[in-house]
């Protein structure tokens, strides 16, 4: 039996990229997958998609950047299944730029939603996961954390912070709770939506087509955090195309 299959699994930013492929693969595994993004339209259409495939899921609108959503998408799991037993934080966003550009807004951003939200996310699960004496943490970080280059700074910091962040909450959390980080390095999404600058979302698309790697590859990553023992923590994963430098 799937050490997956019967649990309730949180997740946010998941009307596409990571997480809706995380959301697919935990309901086909058996998890009851309680979905949060802002677009309620996608949410809707993936939760519908899971429920037609024999699925169990349910979806609310989800901004990270406030910490209310949070605290909704959590007492929906828990009012609709009665426990949460992990919380995946992968909602983010990454509008790189030169720091000369001064794209203040864009740093911002990426402090409420990337560093911020995870914060939200744990303010509204940890006594929950305290109350139940079990739970796990799932944070998305990035491989950005891992290695600085240019037009990056505000972005990395973000993910830096998040590992420092999750470090500091495993080592917190005792023998009942779990933390992991995963690391993801170029995935093809559409993160570069959100990339205000046209030469680097043109710079990123181009690198996004020659080597990244489909986001079932995370979803796979995460799901094997997820399946472990509860006496196992697999405290952070590290995973990019075999072609990233």
């Amino acid at each position: 039996m799937s050490g997956i299959n019967g649990k309730v699994v949180a997740i946010t930013g998941a009307s596409s990229g990571i997480g809706e492929a995380t959301a697919l693969l935990l309901a086909e595994r058996g998890a009851k997958v309680v979905i949060g993004a802002r677009r309620s339209d996608r949410l809707k259409a993936l939760a519908a998609g899971i429920v037609n495939v024999g699925g169990d899921a349910a979806h609310a609108r989800t901004d990270v950047r406030r910490r209310d959503d949070l605290s909704g998408l959590v007492t929906l799991a828990c009012e609709r299944y009665g426990k949460l037993d992990v919380l995946v934080s992968n909602a983010g966003v990454m509008p790189i730029s030169p720091l000369d550009d001064l794209r203040v807004e864009d740093w911002e951003a990426m402090i409420d939603i990337n560093l911020k939200g995870v914060l939200y996310g744990i303010a509204a699960a940890l006594p929950v996961f305290r109350g139940q004496g079990s739970g796990h943490f799932v944070n998305i970080a990035s491989t950005a954390g891992l290695r600085i280059v240019p037009n990056q700074a505000v972005y990395a910091g973000t993910k830096l912070a998040v590992r420092a962040l999750s470090e500091g909450l495993r080592q917190e959390a005792g023998d009942k709770l779990r933390v992991t980080i995963v690391s993801p390095g170029m995935t093809r999404t559409d993160f570069a939506e959100s990339v205000t600058s046209p030469e680097m979302q043109a710079r990123l698309a181009e690198s996004r087509d020659k080597i990244a790697m489909p986001p079932e590859a995370v979803a796979r990553a995460i799901a094997f955090a997820i399946e472990q023992p509860v006496d196992v923590d697999v405290s952070e994963i590290v995973i990019r195309p075999t072609a990233q430098g």
